[in-house]
């Protein structure tokens, strides 16, 4: 099982959702770098289940460092980290536990690991495994905004209602990412976040899901990072979006509406302002030949509704061989994309952090000066 993120900065998770625990092993930081366990609280109370809009599976995710951290700064080694499980309910998955489930990885599980895997609550493949990353990063997350670096994430979009969207740049923009990084629920529009979870109750009360889109932009990012092909700012970032459970789709920039352009329309023109090279549009998400041009990063991930409902569902009993139905029963999220914007700065930090450190080296991450190209 490959539940390792490999660079200049690594990243290992581990544990499963009704375990004792789960935890990550962050390796590659400098000593010295700052770990705020008051930040990381607030990056994990966005991604906590909120009254009727989440499971009501609730869990303190108090995190517990067992190595690499000192007096509240990491020592150079690797940052080891658990998060205990707290309120697991095991005996809700046995009844229905050789009914595969749609929508989820129950049967690729069982045939990658030929039944040995831990199914309780989806195991090692559970949205449980995102805590834990969320809390490793979250020191990823901060030691970029001390380099000023903000990263901000909103629900574009949810249910048939679309948030206002996010300013092309400057001051605006980052206006509006600091502002999300003080809201419970991520749009910028507090009407269209009233609507949005109107329709995520909606859903629930018919036992059914929802998805949404959510849109990230990355501010205050030097160019130059990122290598052509394989080491892209955008495969990078792609690779580690799609780990996100639910996540379907990503695009940069205008994305999937560039092919219905014409290159007088999609090239963004270059211009100089205040002694630096700049886009007057950003279709391309702040990144060319893989490399970032230091415009804002902008990317949009596509969340599938949750696989969980509370409706009969077609599905097979694998072990008699035979068709069957299924009532999931459980507690389960009527919509996991407003959760899931605390995993999608989680990962952007990692990414971000990661670019950063093969172009600067470690240095950078704990002293004031870097070449900004």
């Amino acid at each position: 099982m490959n539940d390792t993120y490999t660079g200049a900065i690594s990243l290992s998770i581990f544990g499963e959702s009704h375990g004792p625990a789960v935890g990550a092993t962050l390796s590659g930081l400098a000593a010295g770098v700052p770990v705020d366990e008051a930040y990381i609280a607030r990056e994990m109370d966005k991604r906590r289940a909120a009254g009727k809009l989440s499971t009501k599976r609730t869990e303190p995710d108090k995190v517990h460092f067992l190595s690499g951290v000192y007096r509240g700064f990491t020592t150079g080694t690797a940052v080891t980290l658990v998060i205990e499980n707290t309120n697991t309910r095991s005996e809700d998955y046995a009844k229905t536990q050789d009914l595969l489930r749609p929508g989820h990885a129950d049967w690729t599980a069982h045939l990658k690991y030929r039944g040995f895997q831990d199914a309780r609550g989806g195991g090692h493949f559970s949205g449980r495994l995102t805590a834990p990353l969320v809390a490793a990063c979250a020191i990823l997350k901060q030691m970029l905004e001390k380099r000023g670096v903000v990263i901000g994430t909103h629900l574009a979009q949810c249910a048939g209602v679309e948030d206002e969207p996010l300013a092309p740049g400057g001051e605006a923009l980052a206006r509006q990412l600091r502002a999300l990084g003080a809201v419970a629920f991520p749009a910028l529009s507090s009407v269209k976040a009233k609507a949005m979870q109107g329709a995520i109750e909606a859903a629930a009360a018919e036992g059914d899901s929802v998805g949404g889109v959510l849109e990230t932009a990355v501010l205050g990012l030097p160019a130059g990072l990122g290598e052509p092909f394989f080491g892209s700012v955008e495969s990078v970032l792609a690779g580690l979006l799609f780990s996100i459970p639910a996540v379907k789709g990503v695009e940069f920039g205008t994305g999937f509406a560039l092919a219905g352009m014409r290159g007088s329309q999609a090239n963004d023109a270059l211009r100089m302002h205040a002694g630096r090279v700049v886009t007057t549009t950003n279709h391309n998400g702040g990144a060319n030949g893989g490399i970032t041009n230091g415009m804002p990063l902008v990317f949009r991930t596509a969340v599938k509704p949750t696989a969980s409902i509370y409706q009969v569902q077609q599905t097979v009993d694998w072990a008699a061989k035979r068709d069957a139905t299924l009532l999931i029963h459980g507690r389960h999220d009527p919509c996991i994309a407003h959760r899931a914007r605390a995993v999608q700065d989680a990962v952007t930090a990692l990414a971000v952090a990661d670019l950063c450190a093969q172009h600067f080296g470690k240095d950078w991450q704990v002293t004031q000066a870097w070449n900004m190209g």
